[in-house]
């Protein structure tokens, strides 16, 4: 459930990304930058999800190219880059810092704390 003062995910984001940006916003206060931040993070999840479920479409982690050369598919990277984003992003915004406590208002980002 989406509360009417927070801030709707991208419509461009899948459920699931737009469902994790709902539960950032609510268990967390952030600033407009922020929110650029997270949408990156969870664009970057999209991206991760869209490269597996490509190599998986493959069914290979490798190929042959013309001339008989063995090579990583080019999702292999995107999905490494894009994890390698996303693990980024989270730490940015100090999402990893713990479980939100069980005041009535969230938490502050530990950048944030004074």
């Amino acid at each position: 459930m989406i509360l009417s003062n927070l801030p709707a995910p991208p419509d461009h984001l899948s459920p699931d990304a737009a469902e994790w940006w709902e539960q950032v916003i609510r268990d967390f206060e952030l600033e407009p930058h922020h929110l650029r931040l997270l949408r990156a993070a969870c664009e970057a999840s999209d991206r991760m999800t869209q490269a597996r479920e490509a190599l998986a479409k493959h069914g290979a982690l490798t190929f042959t190219d013309e001339r008989g050369v063995i090579r990583g598919h080019p999702c292999v990277a995107i999905e490494r880059d894009a994890r390698t984003a996303f693990a980024r992003l989270v730490r940015e915004l100090d999402l990893d810092t713990g479980a939100p406590s069980e005041t009535p208002r969230p938490p502050a980002l530990q950048s944030n704390r004074r």
